[in-house]
């Protein structure tokens, strides 16, 4: 039976927390049910506009993340994901059986129903980049945005 404690969330939060700074996001951690953790990305520098197809959130299905997401948002989903699972994460479900064991579930939202994900880097084109795996932001306020040409 899985069985998630404020004290598992507890151990879980600096693995998460540090994936969510390393790019440059924002989030909280809760517990639903005492069987799931679930981790809800408020705002932050990846551009999820793409896969929200028109909702003002997203409830990832963990499952189909490589198929369904890509880039940089592919490679955030998937750390984040390991670092909910933890390394005390067991499964051993077996759905002919009608089993299922582990240690507990998992759930990724981006946004959520009464306030949507705020993305919050900047809209500079991936091949002006530096880094194209690094979010661009513009720092100074000194600069005369009219003048910049993309």
């Amino acid at each position: 039976m899985a069985y998630v404690s404020q004290a598992d969330k507890k151990s879980l939060a600096p693995a998460i927390k540090a994936v969510l700074n390393k790019y440059g996001m924002k989030g909280s951690i809760r517990v639903r049910n005492h069987s799931t953790l679930c981790v809800t990305v408020k705002s932050g520098a990846i551009d999820f506009s793409e896969y929200m197809r028109g909702e003002a959130y997203i409830d990832v299905n963990e499952y189909w993340i490589d198929q369904h997401y890509s880039g940089i948002a592919r490679n955030f989903l998937n750390e984040l994901l390991e670092a909910m699972k933890g390394p005390n994460y067991f499964n051993n479900d077996d759905a002919m059986t009608d089993y299922f064991h582990r240690s507990h579930y998992t759930d990724i939202e981006i946004g959520a129903y009464s306030k949507p994900y705020v993305f919050t880097g900047c809209a500079i084109p991936v091949e002006l980049r530096a880094n194209p795996a690094k979010p661009a932001n513009i720092v100074s306020n000194n600069i005369n945005t009219d003048a910049i040409v993309f």
